[in-house]
């Protein structure tokens, strides 16, 4: 009797020891943030627990914004991004980015544009944007995808036929009009950079976007046979004659809204998706509409500002490395993406350039998630002994 009283009194210690580690390891027990929603805490998947980011400020010399604040200040640098649950890390990622390099962070605006029917709504998402940075000036928009639904064609890769892909088009309907200049940046990449040199980018009186042109690229495997066979494609696209048009990566442009507004742009793409749809002239998503209406008539920016396919090609996103020359903006277009790569142990060596930028929490709560897994199972075979004893 007083030995089953001794073996009773060991499993108990042991019990106990490892509920007080499973609390140690509980999220509870370790003060992960929640978030409010209309006075209730609302408690998100782990999935979406990011660290809170530094509180950046303006720098000596920067011009001070209105009182009160509003974002049709002259003085500030609208950036555009699109922002949905699968690639958020992405974003979060890259306005980390943006804020730490800016000599004048404050004077930022963000404008980020969210689908209506994403599985997290634009208010989760605006409220997980808040919760990251609390001083951030920024506007969620919601972007109604059945302008553009029916627009839509199958692409090479089914991820590049999401709506959100196109919401660029409609920046000039979607942003306040007092927006007359915005940089349009894509989720999947950071800077290294002070924004505000992109901003300062100046745009000659014909041209309604600036873009880093790679006029090495073979231009022709953009498009079907079926687009150059017909003649009338030919006279119609790129919308010049006097110049060759030449390729650009439509994930970092500088936007001059106004002249677009003006030319009614957005219905320039729009019309070739609709002959797209009709007859099948591209095979790659909302890129070749943009290249066949603004091929030729941009202004060329220094390629430092794209240090694009970083994400390798549509089909194996394998690694690659940066072009010559400096760098201040890398970019992960292409199927690999660093935050998928780095989370499966299989990172490209340019993955951890994008890493300290990262401020998810996720991977650390799911390594508890599995200790407690096995912990539970201990207490499991504990409470069998138990039974036996």
């Amino acid at each position: 009797m007083a030995i089953h009283h001794r073996w009773n009194a060991v499993v108990l210690l042991l019990l106990f020891s490892l509920l007080t580690i499973l609390c140690f390891f509980s999220p509870s027990c370790l003060g992960i943030r929640s978030l409010s929603r209309s006075g209730a805490n609302l408690e998100f998947h782990h999935l979406l627990h990011f660290s809170e980011a530094p509180d950046y400020r303006n720098g000596v010399g920067c011009s001070s914004t209105s009182s009160p604040f509003t974002h049709c200040d002259p003085s500030l640098v609208h950036v555009a991004m699109t922002l949905d649950y699968e690639y958020l890390r992405g974003s979060i990622a890259a306005v980390h980015s943006v804020l730490k390099h800016s000599s004048c962070p404050e004077n930022i605006f963000f404008h980020f544009i969210a689908a209506e029917f994403d599985s997290l709504s634009p208010r989760v998402l605006s409220q997980l944007v808040r919760s990251t940075f609390p001083s951030l000036n920024f506007k969620v928009y919601i972007f109604r995808e059945d302008s553009v639904i029916n627009l839509i064609s199958s692409s090479i890769r089914v991820a590049l036929e999401n709506p959100l892909n196109y919401a660029r088009n409609y920046l000039g309907d979607i942003l306040d009009p007092c927006v007359n200049r915005v940089i349009y940046l894509d989720s999947d990449l950071i800077l290294v950079d002070d924004i505000y040199k992109l901003w300062n980018t100046s745009l000659s009186s014909s041209h309604i976007i600036g873009a880093p042109e790679y006029c090495h690229a073979n231009f022709t495997t953009y498009f079907t046979n079926t687009f150059w066979s017909d003649p009338n494609h030919k006279t119609t696209a790129f919308g010049s004659t006097t110049r060759k048009p030449c390729y650009f990566n439509t994930g970092v442009m500088v936007m001059d809204l106004h002249q677009w507004r003006v030319g009614n742009y957005r219905s320039k793409i729009e019309s070739w998706m609709e002959i797209q749809k009709k007859t099948r002239i591209y095979e790659l998503g909302s890129l070749p509409p943009f290249l066949l209406v603004f091929g030729g008539r941009i202004e060329p920016i220094d390629h430092r500002w794209n240090q694009h396919g970083l994400g390798g090609d549509n089909v194996r996103g394998s690694c690659r490395s940066l072009h010559p020359g400096p760098v201040s903006l890398l970019h992960w277009s292409g199927k690999g993406k660093p935050w998928v790569r780095l989370d499966g142990k299989k990172p490209c060596p340019l993955d951890h350039l994008w890493e300290p930028y990262d401020l998810f929490k996720g991977r650390r709560e799911r390594e508890i998630h599995r200790q407690q897994q096995q912990f539970a199972g201990f207490v499991g075979s504990a409470s069998s002994l138990i039974g036996w004893l």
